[in-house]
């Protein structure tokens, strides 16, 4: 039986990588993209691109013909790649821009002129719309896909990420409208798990294993959807491969709202560890207080739903961020 192709753009990042694994065990054959700027070429993904049905590209996508180098004849068309980081939204707002924009429409560009038989996948954000909270107090909750999509002020930095989302909904939208391709969007909610970068899961625990006391504790009344990656991925995938989803939006995540001073008690508890003293400190400016998805819409054409408990998945995180820890004290062994 002939394998299908995908190809996953950003793929040393945490969702590609967990993606690809997901689609290897579903008898994909995988064509891997990525340049770095933000993924990591550690032992996992060096691991991973030995797979014999694994082939690694390292381009550029901001640079159009470094898209001709990829190949055609795929199935699936995974575009994850972008520069994604809370940090970096404050720090490199512009370069976040100027990135995320030119590799959209490269990928559209390259998409509608050698993949008419196959389907694209736009990896948007629920930063596309969670302006509209801050902007007009007025956000429905749990939030349909269907809402409006708001920058709450384009002078906060912050914005600079859901802004390309934005943008490139509508360059996905009408790009496929116009040179009649398949393509599908999909908002995630707050992935978390193994190998997960800068937010604030990995983030906390890192903290902790400073053991930082008093113990800083930002926007504590804050919420959030937190999502299993197993749970997401498994979810980009069905998405992906049903026709019923073609043209259309869907929110990956929870319909379990959690503060941010839960979240952070569990990864207390994880720890087997908790400071004397907790500071309760403000939201950086622009941070959404309020975040929590409908996600009936996932359920009802494709069947899926989360079924990862927090707690199960915060220890399982945990667990592997402190092996990971150890590894790195551990002393080398000599050849």
């Amino acid at each position: 039986m002939k394998k299908k192709k995908a190809l996953i753009t950003g793929a040393a990042g945490f969702v590609g990588y967990h993606l690809a694994l997901n689609l290897l065990k579903h008898g994909y054959s995988l064509t891997l993209v990525d340049n770095f700027a933000l993924g990591r070429a550690d032992a996992h993904f060096k691991a991973l691109i030995k797979n014999k049905d694994v082939r690694f590209l390292k381009v550029d996508l901001t640079k159009i013909k470094e898209w001709n180098k990829l190949g055609k004849g795929f199935d699936y068309v995974y575009h994850l790649a972008a520069i994604n980081s809370t940090k970096l939204f404050y720090e490199r707002p512009y370069e976040i821009l100027r990135t995320a924009i030119l590799m959209n429409i490269n990928a559209v560009d390259w998409f509608k002129t050698v993949h008419k038989g196959g389907k694209i996948m736009f990896t948007s954000s629920n930063e596309a719309y969670a302006g509209a909270l801050e902007a007009f107090g007025n956000l429905p909750l749990p939030t349909p896909e269907h809402v409006a999509l708001v920058i709450a002020d384009p002078y906060n930095p912050r914005w600079s990420y859901g802004a390309t989302k934005l943008i490139g909904e509508l360059q996905f939208i009408h790009g496929a409208k116009e040179h009649n391709f398949r393509m599908v969007l999909v908002r995630p909610h707050n992935f978390y798990g193994p190998r997960s970068g800068h937010h604030v899961i990995p983030d906390v625990i890192d903290r902790i294993a400073k053991r930082e006391d008093p113990f800083m504790l930002f926007g504590a009344d804050d919420t959030r959807s937190f999502c299993y990656i197993d749970d997401a991925v498994e979810a980009m995938r069905l998405v992906m491969e049903s026709t019923k989803t073609d043209g259309g939006t869907y929110h990956i995540g929870t319909a379990v709202e959690t503060k941010i001073e839960d979240l952070v008690e569990m990864l207390f508890q994880a720890a087997h560890w908790r400071p004397k003293k907790v500071v309760a400190k403000p939201s950086p400016k622009g941070s959404v207080k309020r975040r929590l998805p409908d996600v009936s819409k996932i359920k009802k054409h494709v069947g899926w739903k989360a079924v990862t408990d927090l707690a199960k998945g915060i220890e399982q995180t945990y667990i592997w961020k402190e092996t990971e820890r150890a590894k790195e004290k551990a002393p080398k062994q000599n050849a």
